[in-house]
């Protein structure tokens, strides 16, 4: 186990290790917490009562948050001609058919998030191994395999984001910087807390949320009370 750094002693003390806070308190201090040099993430992780290893009972989606991440998003889309086109004049970053699938295929991804048009994907399922263990894979759940290009584009870089369960059961994802007021947090974490409660498997038994906490990239965690992360 790694050695707690001065700095990090400092700032756990600031938490009470046992206790378990209002979502609304829990984000302000690690909001408090973040002190490093840079803008640090607010990220929240839910621990849900489901295996993923069971096909009824996987968590994942997309959600937008009301007050974006705070990151700037590549976007890359494989599409031809006018859709093509479209995605350009949306914002995408990278935009390309064979010459894409052979930049990827040669591990040059200069994208954080893959938009397809359905005819493409013939060509980018050739390309499952690279893209899907770095969670890149368009999928027609996700809204990432559609026609409407440009509205994909869009929510990409307007602060959509992503969520699956992992192998434990924890979904997480950053909802914010530490830079941004603290009720903008809070709506983004209800936003993303709503989108998880909704995406309940039918498979899930019991308890379905069962811990939640928030932190910032360099600071503490801080336990959240879950009957306080409902919205209202």
């Amino acid at each position: 186990m790694a050695k707690m750094t001065k700095r990090m002693k400092t700032l756990s003390a600031q938490v009470d290790g046992a206790k378990l806070y209002p979502l609304e308190e829990a984000i302000a201090l690690a909001k408090a917490n973040a002190k490093a040099k840079f803008d640090e993430s607010i990220e929240i992780s839910m621990n849900l009562g489901i295996d993923p290893r069971h096909a009824d009972q996987m968590v994942r989606g997309v959600v937008g948050l009301p007050n974006g991440t705070g990151k700037s998003v590549r976007v890359g889309v494989f599409a031809r001609g006018p859709k093509a086109e479209e995605a350009l004049a949306a914002g995408a970053d990278v935009v390309g058919a064979d010459d894409l699938a052979a930049a990827v295929q040669e591990g040059k991804i200069d994208f954080d998030r893959c938009i397809a048009t359905p005819d493409m994907m013939a060509l980018v399922g050739r390309l499952g191994k690279v893209l899907g263990p770095r969670g890149l894979m368009p999928n027609p759940k996700l809204g990432t395999v559609t026609m409407d290009v440009k509205g994909a584009v869009t929510a990409a870089k307007a602060g959509q984001v992503e969520f699956r369960a992992e192998k434990a059961g924890i979904v997480h994802a950053g909802i914010g910087k530490a830079s941004f007021d603290a009720d903008k947090l809070l709506d983004n974490a209800r936003a993303f807390v709503d989108a998880i409660q909704k995406s309940r498997p039918t498979g899930a038994k019991g308890s379905y949320v069962k811990k939640v906490a928030v932190s910032s990239t360099m600071g503490p965690g801080v336990k959240v009370d879950v009957s306080t992360i409902g919205a209202g």
